[in-house]
């Protein structure tokens, strides 16, 4: 008789690393903004773009970047590997060169396209390469990796803080993406074993993703909970400011806010997998957060600033790859694109969100208070969900194909 496939953690684990990799990437000057403008001759908003071009080229290329994994798995999901390394070494170039923010820059935007060919591939991966009961777990790992990666950029901000020291700080990331990209072009090479639905041709995935009610809904559940969360995370250290929070007091709550996210992202949702309490968890998170946020507006300070973001952090985060879960049980042949529209609602809610909050960035009440609204708005789309997701439990319509009924996909 012959012996299932089991699952390869080992190409889970190279995943995780360039996932890693494009948040360090992304993030590498969020703690040295004025020390970096100073260093390239240029002023604090183009080093802000240096950050900025990762969302908005995510919104762009959310969906091409689906179609390509849904088709070409392997290949694509290797092509954004080599580009978040090649915008890394980019980046490291631009210091020997005159114009050293033309091609850090250049460096930003060439990895800031790779970021949906990787971020997209977090179901795809676990669909390809793991049993289906490691899944959750897999996609937790995955998720908690991009968060780890913020940790670390931040962490390297808070150790190499000089203009001198900058170099360095470009080094290690390139250093790391090329490492990264490097393991996980030799995990792909052998394809995933598991049986996998073949995707539709064309824009044949993108149709099959997008009518099914189920993703649109739980894309209208991400869009305001994560835009409140990118929006806080922004903004924090300006809002707490008035409230007498010192700068690098602000930085330490938010990189302990990213720290327990990482933590809950690694035990919440595989729990909430196995006793089936998605939608108490969703539900919950967003609830539990506007209160968290109506504190910070009611008495904002240090005390309540550091346990108002952490709970935020620990319950919003590990909502992610909850989400992602449910996308990759409900749409087997399309969860590249399906994942890349929840991945595009998320960054879409934070530009907007963060948007209207950075016009009452000197209004700090009325700024949280918005926020607290906005996190309990998404209440009533998530409880939209409950039916779909006790069908899904049930493995009635819309769930997963049968494994006899599918064919390998192209990888």
């Amino acid at each position: 008789m012959t012996q299932p496939p089991s699952s390869r953690w080992s190409v889970i684990a190279a995943f995780a690393l360039v996932g890693a990799a494009t948040q360090i990437l992304w993030l590498n000057f969020a703690g040295a903004t004025t020390v970096a403008a100073e260093h390239y001759g240029v002023s604090e908003t183009a080093i802000g773009w240096l950050a900025q071009v990762f969302p908005l080229l995510y919104v762009v290329l959310a969906i091409p970047a689906g179609l390509v994994l849904d088709r070409w798995f392997r290949a694509g999901l290797a092509a954004g590997a080599v580009l978040t390394a090649v915008g890394a070494v980019l980046r490291l170039v631009g210091d020997g060169h005159g114009d050293g923010y033309g091609w850090l820059l250049a460096g930003q935007v060439v990895a800031a396209v790779a970021q949906p060919l990787v971020l997209n591939a977090i179901t795809g991966v676990t669909g390809h390469y793991l049993v289906a009961k490691d899944r959750p777990a897999g996609i937790a790992v995955g998720t908690a990796a991009t968060f780890a990666g913020m940790v670390i950029a931040f962490v390297l901000c808070a150790l190499l803080p000089g203009a001198g020291q900058l170099t360095t700080l470009t080094g290690i990331g390139a250093g790391f993406a090329v490492v990264a990209a490097a393991v996980l072009l030799a995990a792909l090479r052998r394809p995933g074993q598991q049986r996998h639905a073949r995707p539709p041709a064309g824009l044949g995935a993108l149709r099959l993703a997008w009518r099914d009610g189920f993703i649109r809904k739980l894309c209208a559940c991400v869009f305001l909970p994560f835009g409140v969360f990118i929006a806080l995370t922004t903004f924090a250290q300006a809002l707490l400011e008035p409230a007498g929070v010192p700068a690098a007091t602000a930085s330490l709550i938010l990189l302990g806010n990213v720290i327990v996210g990482v933590v809950g992202c690694a035990v919440l949702p595989v729990l909430v997998v196995r006793w089936r309490r998605e939608l108490p968890m969703l539900i919950g998170g967003m609830v539990l957060s506007a209160l968290a946020i109506g504190w910070l507006a009611v008495a904002p300070g240090v005390v309540s600033a550091a346990v108002s973001l952490a709970l935020i952090g620990f319950l919003l985060i590990p909502a992610l790859p909850v989400v992602l879960e449910l996308t990759e049980r409900r749409t087997g042949e399309a969860e590249g694109t399906a994942a890349g529209l929840v991945w595009m609602a998320g960054n879409l809610g934070g530009l907007v969100v963060a948007s209207v909050v950075g016009l009452l960035v000197h209004r700090p009440g009325p700024a949280f208070w918005l926020l607290a609204a906005l996190a309990l708005a998404g209440t009533p789309i998530g409880l939209l969900l409950r039916h779909d997701i006790a069908r899904l439990r049930a493995g009635g319509s819309g769930g997963p194909a049968p494994v006899d009924a599918v064919a390998p996909a192209r990888q």
